[in-house]
């Protein structure tokens, strides 16, 4: 049993990966909430699909029958995770997702024991968030095996799908979380720093990020922070007050805010995603002073979730990867994003 279930599968990621899943000759089953869509989709591509509700564990759980692993692209992943990861469970499928929120990952680790005693795979953040700089990360640290902090920089975006847009407003109200002596705390305002990406310093805001909970699983690091290249929109999202950021989180305001997100295109062309590249700092230091840091420039995020996500899931598929919570980097080491193509590690 190999099948992969894409659930999602009709939103901007989930058709991305449907479709390279078809030039790979792989046949995944299609899934969502809408039938139409899905119908529409499926029809196009010449493959199966099933349309069920996460909030229907009964369903859900009938709908990953036969399949070996699900491809979980439907987020925000904070409402969405942990009813296909109870329905993975249950049903004994492998749970592969593409978030990059915290507190999923931390959800998903939590359930170790549960995944080993059901003999599957919980492994989130198989996409942009956190393959690329997850293997990076492990990459710098085992370069400097007396690291006490990591800090990630990424830089580079060709533009946000709707899906994305979403999470990153909900995810305001959260401001900057870091990881401290291995416990992640809220910073009271962001900070603010550079990096030098290939084409010298560029500005750079510390934002709460997957990798705050992947790499310490990854590396066990205790104090890692993420920062972002400051473009002007994401600089004025993270230097908003606290209390203002607690206003926009409300249900009123993330609807008003979401109705406007609906009239956006569902995300960047492909044309764009071509000519965008994305790049990944990582740095690492000790308590003695000893640093060590290396530079990565990849695919554009969307395409390389769709590549990262659909191979991690056909790995996770085929059995080669122990049951249990995984990031990337556990279930494959820190070379696996070296096997895709266009992406370069140089060592600083």
């Amino acid at each position: 049993m190999t099948a992969i279930l894409i659930y999602g599968a009709t939103g901007y990621t989930g058709t991305l990966l449907a479709e390279h899943a078809c030039t790979l000759g792989l046949r995944p089953i299609l899934a969502g909430r809408d039938p139409e869509k899905l119908r529409a989709l499926a029809s196009r591509l010449g493959l199966d699909w099933r349309a069920v509700p996460l909030d229907a564990p009964g369903r859900l759980r009938e709908a990953l029958a036969g399949t070996a692993a699900v491809i979980h692209a439907a987020g925000p992943f904070s409402r969405t995770a942990l009813p296909m990861a109870e329905a993975c469970l249950a049903a004994g499928t492998h749970y592969v997702d593409i978030t990059g929120e915290i507190d999923v990952l931390e959800s998903l680790a939590a359930r170790d024991a549960q995944a080993k005693a059901a003999g599957i795979v919980l492994l989130p953040a198989a996409g942009f968030d956190v393959v690329p700089s997850d293997c990076l990360a492990a990459h710098v640290a085992a370069r400097l095996p007396s690291a006490t902090h990591l800090r990630i920089s990424i830089g580079g975006f060709g533009g946000f799908s709707r899906g994305t847009a979403r999470t990153m407003v909900e995810g305001i109200a959260w401001g900057t979380r870091v990881r401290r002596d291995g416990r992640i705390v809220e910073l009271p305002s962001p900070p603010r720093g550079s990096a030098d990406f290939g084409r010298g310093p560029r500005r750079t805001v510390g934002l709460g990020w997957g990798d705050v909970s992947s790499a310490w699983y990854s590396t066990r690091v205790p104090n890692i922070a993420v920062y972002f290249e400051a473009f002007p929109a994401m600089a004025a999202a993270a230097g908003l007050p606290a209390g203002l950021r607690r206003l926009i989180a409300g249900g009123a305001a993330q609807r008003l805010i979401n109705r406007g997100i609906d009239r956006l295109p569902p995300g960047p062309t492909a044309a764009a995603r071509a000519r965008a590249r994305s790049t990944f700092l990582a740095e690492a230091w000790d308590a003695q002073g000893r640093g060590a840091a290396s530079r990565m420039e990849t695919p554009e995020g969307y395409t390389l979730t769709a590549l990262t996500a659909l191979e991690t899931a056909r790995r996770v598929a085929a059995g080669t990867v122990p049951a249990g919570f995984h990031t990337p980097v556990t279930a494959f080491g820190p070379d696996f994003i070296l096997g895709f193509p266009d992406v370069t590690r140089t060592d600083l």
